[in-house]
């Protein structure tokens, strides 16, 4: 009985720490919307969606901006935009379940599995050109198939029949697996793979094999011409010397579908996310092996100079910080995509933008970095954490200065400088002393600066005073 009951305990205190322990992201959620907000006028995006995906929940999406600017169609986090890379994840998941199911093997060399590859091998001391070279992106393999396609404005992406009939005039740029050069066409060899061992179009086995099962609904293996400028947006350029976006036209990969075609929302990678943490934390196959995905999330190739690493099919990559991250990037005509995975903290992002010119990453990077900071809820700071300061919160401006947003942060005043790179390095917390008056808290906690705010003769915060001068006034609702 003893046993029991000290066993009770134990389940409970365990219980009550993890209460203890959890995390409200609600005040960063808030700072996240303030800062994208603010961003996509500052970098002059005409739309941005971003989901944010913890372990098994998916924490937060939304989006700031036009999908389709000439006629007024607001960017939603369930707008369509080609994920253009991105795609080769799908691509390189399609060739891993056949890999599970022992139809192929990731030394198989590309000649066995494509009867009719003849690509020129211009290195005669080469190795073979196997799946995992494909993979890695390690083959020596060229970037692209021979038809020029990426020119506007009408981006002639060929056929599958196009690709194939070419492909004999083309050669190796280096041996088999000694550098990493990226290649569309190794993972559109790999589309044809599938295809080939599948007896299905890319299209149809991608789609019940992989979308279907992950309830990704609004995910395709092409673009959907009939909802262009609606659900999907419209597609503009970098910034021109005069401050303006073309407006790109349609495109369709066609054969390239398995590098470069795919459509999707920011909600949709979300779901892809949770089932690769579920997956990972599984026993269970679920699509794939456990064991595989994790083995796709390991790097199976790293350059001479430590630089260039890469996975089965995904990037491996080094984050500004030092720490690993997981996932790909997307680029093409009109639209950028960034879906990356902290696979330490359980955290994932997808951001995307209807325009180029601007990484996607910094925002991930940027949101990451914030959430990061949010601490735990420890019981005895309950009450602390609750504390918000909504009578002073808002956007503050100065004619020849940045604007500053403030709001509140566990507990403390919180300054936010925009536009900012990293929210997490641009704030200023500040404590409250009395009345309308704080201080600055310095990195080593101490006190410093004073910041006062004034009020009107209805009580009404209408501006600040900070460095003994009133420089900062707050926006009228």
């Amino acid at each position: 009985m003893k046993k029991l009951v000290l066993l009770s305990m134990c389940l409970l205190s365990v219980f009550a720490f993890a209460q203890n322990e959890s995390k409200d992201y609600s005040e960063a959620i808030k700072i996240i919307e303030v800062w994208l907000d603010a961003q996509r006028d500052f970098d002059n995006l005409p739309g941005i969606s971003v989901s944010i995906v913890s372990d098994q929940e998916k924490l937060w999406s939304g989006a700031y901006g036009m999908a389709n600017i000439e006629d007024n169609v607001k960017a939603d986090p369930k707008t369509l935009c080609s994920i253009c890379s991105v795609s080769k994840l799908f691509t390189s998941i399609a060739i891993m379940k056949l890999y599970d199911e022992g139809k192929l093997r990731l030394d198989d060399k590309i000649n066995d599995l494509l009867p009719w590859y003849n690509l020129q091998q211009q290195y005669a001391e080469s190795g073979p050109i196997t799946v995992r070279a494909l993979l890695s992106h390690s083959s020596g393999l060229p970037r692209e198939n021979t038809v020029s396609h990426w020119n506007s404005p009408d981006y002639p992406f060929p056929s599958k029949e196009e690709i194939k009939a070419k492909l004999s005039t083309q050669e190796t740029l280096y041996p088999a697996s000694t550098y990493y050069q990226y290649s569309n066409l190794a993972l559109t060899l790999l589309g044809y793979v599938v295809e080939e061992i599948s007896g299905k179009t890319y299209e149809d086995y991608v789609q019940h094999n992989i979308l279907l099962p992950l309830n990704l609904s609004d995910t395709s293996p092409t673009m959907p011409k009939s909802l262009h400028g609606n659900q999907l947006a419209i597609g503009y350029g970098n910034i021109s010397r005069k401050g303006e976006r073309a407006r790109l036209n349609f495109f369709e990969a066609n054969g390239v579908n398995a590098a470069a075609g795919f459509s999707s929302n920011v909600d949709d990678l979300a779901k892809f996310a949770l089932w690769q943490f579920r997956l990972r934390d599984s026993t269970i196959t679920e699509i794939l092996k456990p064991s595989t995905l994790k083995n796709m999330h390991n790097v199976h190739w790293i350059d001479s100079d430590w630089n260039g690493t890469r996975g089965l099919g995904f990037g491996v990559y080094k984050g500004p910080k030092g720490d690993k991250w997981v996932g790909h990037g997307g680029y093409c005509p009109g639209y950028q995509t960034s879906f990356l995975m902290h696979l330490d903290s359980k955290f994932a992002y997808t951001v995307m933008i209807n325009a180029n010119g601007v990484n996607p990453n910094k925002y991930v990077f940027g949101i990451h970095d914030l959430l990061k900071k949010v601490k735990p809820n420890k019981s005895s700071k309950k009450e602390e954490n609750k504390t918000n300061w909504s009578e002073y919160e808002g956007y503050y401006f100065w004619d020849i200065a940045e604007e500053v947003y403030i709001s509140s942060w566990q507990g403390n005043l919180m300054l936010l400088e925009l536009p900012t790179k990293s929210p997490a390095e641009s704030m200023k917390l500040y404590k409250h002393i009395e009345g309308d008056t704080f201080k600055k808290i310095r990195s080593n906690d101490e006190l410093g600066e004073k910041l006062l705010f004034e009020r009107d003769e209805d009580g009404n915060v209408v501006r600040m005073k900070i460095f003994e001068n009133y420089i900062y006034t707050k926006e009228k609702k």
